[in-house]
């Protein structure tokens, strides 16, 4: 297994979060993970990319504990739902930042401005930006190291049709590609165009966890936002 979690448990004020989450990810899968908001979505995915710190339970990638951060820096691949780009800075700034973060070649840079359509752009202000394109630098950064899993919360958040449907071929090129891909999605049509697997959480833990064909078979897509 590429990924193995174990009784993952983060509990806000609020009691909303993961309550006591275990799953396991082979290599090459796209999973969407879907639920209620405040079911543990986001908070799943940050685990996963380091970002927070679980109350109890571990992560193990390719069989390395997550806590091994270096061990672990060029494997996990983090696209948030808000960008996290420094807006003053340029997009080509922004990636050299990271580049320089991870001693990745700057060559990497110019492959990546070329691959995301973002020459044109490689001098503007982050903050000039739209949303489509913000979206656009923050998944080429996210690529720069080449990691084998990426991690997407709500990638089509905000877009208009045409960018979404650039993001959906996108994760479908990455998925072909051999990546192993986690993302968050409320969105039915997007779980059916993309999802190989499907996790729904429910009050912090997992309800369901199989197919696509399953899932829309069972009364808890239809159930969920009811």
């Amino acid at each position: 297994m590429q990924i193995e979690a174990h009784q993952l448990k983060k509990i806000y004020h609020s009691e909303k979060g993961l309550h006591a989450a275990s799953f396991s990810v082979e290599k090459g899968e796209l999973i969407a993970v879907v639920g209620h908001n405040g079911a543990g979505k986001s908070t799943l995915l940050k685990i996963l990319a380091n970002w927070i710190v679980p109350d109890s339970g571990h992560v193990l990638v390719n069989g390395v504990d997550l806590k091994n951060r270096l061990a672990l820096a060029r494997t996990i691949g983090f696209v948030p739902e808000t960008p996290n780009l420094f807006d003053l800075f340029s997009v080509e700034y922004n990636l050299k930042l990271f580049a320089r973060l991870f001693q990745i070649p700057f060559s990497r840079i110019e492959e990546t401005l070329k691959e995301f359509d973002l020459r044109s752009f490689r001098r503007h202000k982050v903050a000039e930006l739209s949303k489509g394109l913000k979206q656009r630098v923050s998944i080429g950064r996210s690529l720069l190291p080449d990691p084998p899993v990426l991690l997407f919360d709500e990638p089509t958040s905000g877009l208009d049709f045409e960018m979404t449907k650039e993001i959906y071929k996108l994760l479908m090129q990455l998925h072909a590609s051999g990546k192993t891909i986690l993302f968050t999605s409320h969105r039915p049509e997007e779980i059916q165009t993309l999802a190989t697997r499907i996790m729904v959480l429910h009050q912090g833990g997992i309800l369901f966890d199989g197919s696509p064909q399953k899932y829309f078979q069972s009364n808890i897509h239809q159930n969920l936002y009811a």
